[in-house]
């Protein structure tokens, strides 16, 4: 069972249906006393990242996935949803949820045109089960102003050239995040998407 975390985010129907569409159960997780056992998380994101973590912590959703993730269950963050995956925002001097390291500053709208609007290329960089079986580059659908700082190398999954690179997919095998919207990408948004239900697994933990 996918859970998609529903806090009133606008791409939430057109992520619902993508999961719908490769065949996947989902479920709508309102707030922070689901009981539902899920195998995977998923949390959309568009408009402002300060709104967006009021409206988690309004509906207790904040200690619901920090538990969740403490009990190895996966995270896919789209656009927004990725961005409050890290520790803070400049958008509104926002702190995030932390379960990366990292920032979220805004593009250089004295050389780009922001937003970062359209399609652009990402770059697998470091061969996670994210972009798996997709070219080495692929297309991806994009809307955003700003952009993830993952402090380690580590965490950056795909890259993507606007100006100057940027981390456009991170994370690891249980927390990771992508900027583009993958239920507006078409097949390579479906593959990802795919991807994610298929590969990512709980975490073992011993006791």
């Amino acid at each position: 069972m996918i859970g998609i975390l529903d806090y009133g985010a606008g791409n939430m129907h057109s992520v619902e249906k993508a999961i719908k569409k490769l065949g996947y159960p989902s479920i709508r997780i309102e707030d922070g006393t689901c009981t539902e056992e899920i195998d995977q998380l998923i949390l959309p994101g568009v408009g402002h990242a300060e709104q967006a973590m009021i409206q988690l912590e309004e509906r207790g959703l904040i200690p619901y996935i920090q538990r969740k993730v403490e009990e190895g269950i996966p995270l896919l963050g789209i656009c927004l949803g990725m961005q409050l995956l890290l520790e803070k925002s400049d958008e509104g001097n926002t702190q995030g949820l932390g379960l990366l390291k990292g920032t979220v500053p805004y593009f250089d709208e004295t050389k780009l045109k922001v937003p970062h609007m359209g399609w652009n290329e990402v770059k697998d960089a470091k061969q996670h089960f994210l972009l798996k079986d997709l070219p080495e580059a692929s297309d991806f659908y994009f809307v955003h102003s700003y952009f993830a700082a993952p402090i380690s190398s580590d965490d950056i999954i795909g890259l993507t050239d606007y100006g100057d690179e940027f981390a456009s997919a991170i994370g690891n095998d249980y927390v990771m995040g992508v900027q583009f919207h993958p239920e507006k990408s078409g097949e390579a948004g479906l593959k990802l998407l795919d991807n994610f239900c298929r590969y990512a697994k709980k975490k073992v933990t011993s006791c």
